[in-house]
């Protein structure tokens, strides 16, 4: 517990006292965010603002992580150390994606075809390592099961459709993050408390690890207190990025950012055999990618209709009137909603059991 609550300590002080110098640094060299023209007509104000702010965190999270290892004079395990590999590859696509937006002075960074190979390349390195590393029990960090709250034990895969499955949840979620990173403090939050619920549920795994309490409710993951580590570290360093992300936003995460929470979402997931959970406890960025996806479907079905007045949803309230924090604070809302259910699933289906 010492190890879980130091992570988060130390990567919450190093974000709230590296996000103001970055900052001053970014402001100091020009590095501010680049505003579409065909977004809401309200955040032409925000241009300029300081971006790439994710760096930060992910800096943070890291050294929260090893600082609480070093602390505690523990060894970090196979699935943590993946988890944070997943974390900060995806970041450095959205770092590349960012610099060529700032670099070339345009709204739109790496093409899209490169960004995706970036994130193929990171995501397949990543399931690959991830059916490695055994245990003394046999255990690696990813299971060839499908799973939900546990692996389902009907749902096996072979080592290909392990990658092609993992591939497809890490690109979703970080994509998906990535859209709902449009409104001062969104993403940052509804991140923040997914990363919560993980630091919560990593805890009653452990407690209740097949390694030291085998029995029929039992959890068979591979290092579910290190994991929960990195949760705490991840949920540490978003607290205190909020304090300046917050509206109005002192800096942006950019899509360093968002790709990095997007892929250590998805690598919690994988890695606490909860895959589709995550879709769950994540639920506001599964409606905010519905709502473009829907928009685009039903604009080529209609040939030219729009079912939102713009997409992703978030922009179609904006267009409605409504003030930017009362989008944020709602959708924060309906986010924790997604959270309570997910968690309340899994402690039900514990007691079930």
């Amino acid at each position: 517990m010492i190890s879980i609550l130091l992570a988060g300590a130390v990567s919450m002080v190093l974000t709230l006292l590296g996000t103001r110098l970055a900052i001053n640094l970014l402001s100091r060299r020009g590095y501010g965010q680049l505003i579409r023209d065909d977004g809401p007509t309200s955040h032409h104000t925000k241009r300029g603002t300081p971006t790439m702010g994710g760096a930060v965190f992910i800096i943070a999270t890291i050294v929260g992580y090893f600082a609480a290892k070093l602390f505690t004079m523990t060894t970090p395990t196979a699935s943590a150390v993946l988890v944070l590999f997943l974390f900060a590859g995806m970041g450095a696509v959205g770092f590349l994606d960012d610099f060529i937006k700032i670099f070339r002075q345009r709204s739109l960074g790496l093409r899209s075809k490169a960004k995706l190979a970036g994130q193929t390349l990171v995501a397949v390195a990543f399931a690959v390592l991830a059916l490695q590393f055994p245990d003394e029990r046999g255990q690696r960090p990813a299971s060839p099961f499908i799973s939900f709250i546990r692996d389902i034990s009907w749902l096996h895969l072979v080592p290909v459709l392990v990658v092609i499955w993992v591939l497809l949840l890490i690109a979703g979620m970080s994509n998906g993050v990535n859209l709902a990173d449009g409104l001062d403090g969104l993403a940052t939050g509804a991140s923040m408390m997914v990363f919560g619920a993980y630091t919560l549920i990593c805890i009653w795994q452990f407690n209740q690890s097949c390694a030291t309490s085998p029995g029929a409710k039992c959890y068979e993951v591979r290092d579910p207190r290190d994991l929960a580590v990195v949760a705490a570290a991840l949920t540490g360093a978003l607290f205190g990025f909020l304090w300046w992300n917050a509206s109005p936003a002192k800096i942006f995460m950019g899509d360093t950012g968002s790709l990095s929470l997007g892929g250590a979402l998805a690598g919690m997931g994988i890695m606490t055999r909860t895959e589709l959970l995550v879709l769950l406890l994540g639920g506001l960025f599964v409606i905010i990618t519905a709502s473009v996806i829907l928009q685009v479907g039903y604009f080529k079905l209609t040939k030219g209709k729009r079912l939102f007045r713009m997409a992703p949803l978030h922009h179609h309230f904006e267009m409605l009137g409504w003030e930017q924090v009362n989008v944020v604070i709602r959708f924060w809302i309906i986010s924790g909603l997604c959270v309570a259910t997910g968690l309340g699933l899994f402690y039900a289906e514990w007691v079930a059991t």
